[in-house]
């Protein structure tokens, strides 16, 4: 049995999405597999103080392991509140009816 899994980071931009793949020891923290990734050295506005972390788009912590083949998502700060946008669209649909 090997002591080694196959692991994806991935981190998106607006325009552009960054997808590494690596091999990594199974007892490793995401923490410790994000550093080995490289990622960090190109974006270095990730600061795993306050980003997000999850896998397969469930949140996760920095000090949880992984499964063979998982993949680290790490999320950026949201821009606009999701609520305000949909409030903000249904305004619209609605006007657009009553013309």
């Amino acid at each position: 049995m090997s002591d080694t899994i196959k692991a994806e980071v991935a981190y998106a931009l607006p325009d552009k999405q960054t997808l590494l793949s690596l091999q990594v020891d199974k007892d490793d923290s995401l923490e410790v597999i994000i550093k080995a990734s490289g990622i960090l050295e190109l974006y270095p506005e990730i600061d795993l103080a306050v980003s997000k972390v999850g896998i397969f788009s469930k949140l996760a912590k920095l000090t949880d392991t992984l499964h063979d083949g998982d993949r680290i998502e790490i999320y950026r700060p949201l821009i606009v509140d999701p609520k305000e946008v949909r409030k903000q669209r249904a305004l619209k649909a609605s006007a657009g009816k009553n013309k």
